[in-house]
């Protein structure tokens, strides 16, 4: 079984679990802050490895809850038309994410009041121990939570040429527009022809963006459309190309014509 840890947004639960130290979220409790009616096709077009299942113990017994990590909560976050998704993103990154990696739920953790002399200093020496650990956690996840802040509020969808820009700013990732495709055809995002393969336009990591189309002086009549990175894709390259720092992003993404 595994333990659902209660939040609230407003006067809205959201439960989460820790598996693996990682936090995953109940898909239907984030599906109803963000308005999203049909949660079953939101969760089907997430990654295998960003949706799951948990088996909790309820008063009616062991109950099965679909539950998204937090490349899936970001996911599902970037789909929502609703005002509030902007608010509800602040507030996981800031305070419930950090929150259930420093202490494993949203409260400070209780302790016994202590019923001697030594028994205080040990619970003083592990307090100051704990608030060392958060502190240290603190400084650790402030740069990605900085970094996913940024991704999730600029929306849209990014060239070739800007995604190369913007990962060759990590010292540990050394590309360039023309090595980039190559590697997305090495990924299998894209075919030996430079198109998309659709399971990944699916799932939101690349889009096809209209454009007039234009007359190529050796290939001829170039197609009126192009290949472009969302900002989930432009995200999960930099896991993938071993970034090792918060994205730094060198220009605005433009927004896709509808």
């Amino acid at each position: 079984m595994t333990e659902l840890i209660p939040f609230a947004y407003g006067d809205r639960p959201i439960r989460t679990v820790v598996i693996d130290g990682e936090p995953w979220f109940v898909a239907a409790d984030v599906c109803a802050v963000l308005g999203i009616i049909n949660g079953r096709d939101a969760l089907s077009s997430l990654d295998d490895d960003e949706r799951g299942v948990a088996t909790t113990d309820t008063p009616g017994g062991p109950q099965q809850v679909s539950i998204v990590n937090e490349s899936g909560l970001y996911s599902l976050i970037l789909r929502s038309r609703k005002p509030e998704a902007r608010a509800f993103k602040r507030w996981i990154t800031r305070e419930v994410i950090p929150s259930i990696r420093r202490t494993g739920s949203y409260a400070a953790a209780g302790y016994a009041i202590p019923q001697d002399y030594p028994s205080a200093l040990e619970l003083a020496a592990k307090v100051v121990r704990e608030l060392e650990a958060s502190e240290q956690a603190r400084r650790e996840l402030e740069p990605a939570a900085h970094s996913w802040a940024t991704l999730a509020d600029a929306g849209g969808d990014y060239s070739f040429r800007q995604v190369a820009q913007i990962l060759d700013r990590d010292p540990a990732i050394s590309t360039g527009q023309n090595r980039l495709a190559a590697y997305l055809r090495e990924v299998g995002w894209l075919d030996s022809g430079g198109e998309p393969y659709q399971r990944h336009v699916d799932t939101g990591r690349l889009v096809r963006r209209a454009t007039n189309g234009y007359e190529h002086p050796d290939r001829g009549h170039v197609a009126p459309w192009q290949v472009r990175i969302t900002t989930k894709g432009l995200h999960e390259l930099h896991r993938l190309m071993g970034g090792s720092g918060p994205l730094l992003l060198a220009a605005q993404p433009e927004r896709s014509a509808s």
